[in-house]
């Protein structure tokens, strides 16, 4: 899912400015929350927002994402998979297909 070479280059990247001692868990989850705001905004007004910015705040949220797991030590692929097995238990194919209803009323 992602892969190290992409992982590596962005911890260079952070060391090489020296932010690390400003990406405290916390702090990581402040900043995905204002990006994923960003990424919001691009659709504020209307459902087709500018593909471009689309893709520059998604990289936002995703680049914070990436460093909140390694800063807290989990792998970002195995987060996923784990989340995804819990949430195919709560959402049985035969259930869930077609519906957006929450899991405990299917």
């Amino acid at each position: 899912m992602v892969d190290q070479p992409l992982r590596d280059e962005l911890a260079a990247f952070v060391a090489e400015r020296d932010w690390a001692q400003f990406h405290t868990p916390e702090n990581l989850a402040k900043s995905i929350a204002i990006e994923a705001g960003e990424l919001l905004e691009c659709f504020q007004w209307a459902p087709d927002a500018a593909p471009d910015r689309v893709r520059e705040e998604l990289a936002d949220v995703l680049t914070y994402c990436l460093l909140l797991a390694d800063r807290i030590g989990a792998d970002p692929a195995q987060l996923v998979r784990d989340k995804l097995e819990i949430t195919r238990q709560k959402y049985p194919v035969d259930k869930a297909r077609g519906s957006s209803a929450r899991y405990d009323a299917l």
